[in-house]
């Protein structure tokens, strides 16, 4: 597992070096482990946290950690891909979004997505979701889902 985050966190780490080769990042294992750490005591609270490593303009690399359901979103101009480090989830992603509210950003928000398509993530699980695309993750009572999302500007 360590191996895949590092070369998640590689990958886009050189697509910055290719935006800005003065830079490099990289986030190291314990690094990482501290904001899940973090995210967690948000989750606790609000049923998701979470924190940004880093924005390099077309794209940010963030930690996310969730307790309970998220509601609808669509975003209108950014791609999610995720990386499942622990947890579990369903994800249902097209469909129609249930009393939609479309923000300035472009950003849709709602309850829920009907009729929709389920799968079942679990760690290592890497996804990609589309611009425009419906999406919500359905967490299992009593567990904490942990992964590490790369939103990239489309």
């Amino acid at each position: 597992m360590k191996r895949i985050i590092a070369t998640l966190l590689a990958f886009a780490a050189t697509a910055a070096t290719a935006q800005s080769p003065k830079s490099v990042d990289v986030f190291s294992a314990d690094q990482i482990k501290h904001q899940f750490a973090q995210a967690l005591l948000q989750a606790n609270q609000k049923g998701s946290g979470g924190s940004v490593l880093a924005d390099y303009g077309n794209h940010d690399m963030r930690v996310s950690t969730r307790t309970a359901n998220g509601g609808a979103e669509v975003h209108a101009h950014f791609a999610d891909v995720f990386y499942v480090a622990s947890g579990y989830a369903t994800l249902i992603t097209g469909g129609t979004v249930v009393d939609p509210t479309t923000k300035a950003n472009g950003e849709t928000l709602g309850k829920s997505i009907q009729n929709g398509v389920s799968r079942k993530l679990g760690p290592g699980d890497f996804v990609h979701i589309p611009a425009g695309v419906p999406h919500q993750l359905l967490i299992p009572k009593g567990n904490v889902f942990n992964y590490l999302v790369v939103k990239v500007h489309e």
